[in-house]
C-alpha cells in the first residue's frame, strides 16, 4: 500500500496554528512533501522510547544504510529537518516503530 501522506502547514511571521498531529503509520509508513524547507515536529506520546526513521536517496552524514534513525524518549517532542530533497527525496519517506509517535509537518 502507498505511504500515508501528512499535510504540510506553512509557517508565517504573523503566526500559524499548528496542525493536528498525525499518528505515524506503522504498517505503510508516511510521506511528507519536501522542498528542503520542511521540518517535522515529532512527539512520543508513549511511556517508552520510540524510533523514527527518515528514508534517504543517497548515503548522507556518513550513514552506511540509506536511512537516518533517531530515538525519541518517552513523553518528549523533538523537531527534525530541514531535509535536502537531493539527499532525502521528495516526498520524504518517514517510518515509525509505533503509532505513539505523532507527526506535524511545517514548511518554514
Amino acid at each position: 500500500m502507498p505511504r500515508t501522506s501528512i499535510a504540510t502547514t506553512q509557517a508565517s511571521r504573523s503566526g500559524t496554528v499548528l496542525p493536528a498531529a498525525t499518528a505515524g503509520d506503522v504498517v505503510n509508513g508516511n510521506s511528507v512533501a519536501n522542498d528542503g524547507r520542511t521540518v517535522l515536529i515529532v512527539t512520543n506520546t508513549g511511556a517508552t522510547s520510540r524510533t523514527i526513521t527518515f528514508q534517504t536517496t543517497v548515503s548522507v552524514d556518513g550513514l552506511t544504510a540509506p536511512v537516518r534513525s533517531e530515538t525519541i524518549p518517552a513523553g518528549e517532542t523533538q523537531v527534525f529537518g530541514p531535509f535536502s530533497p537531493n539527499d532525502y527525496g521528495n516526498p520524504l519517506g518517514v517510518n515509525v516503530d509505533n503509532a505513539e509517535l505523532t507527526v506535524q509537518a511545517i514548511r518554514v
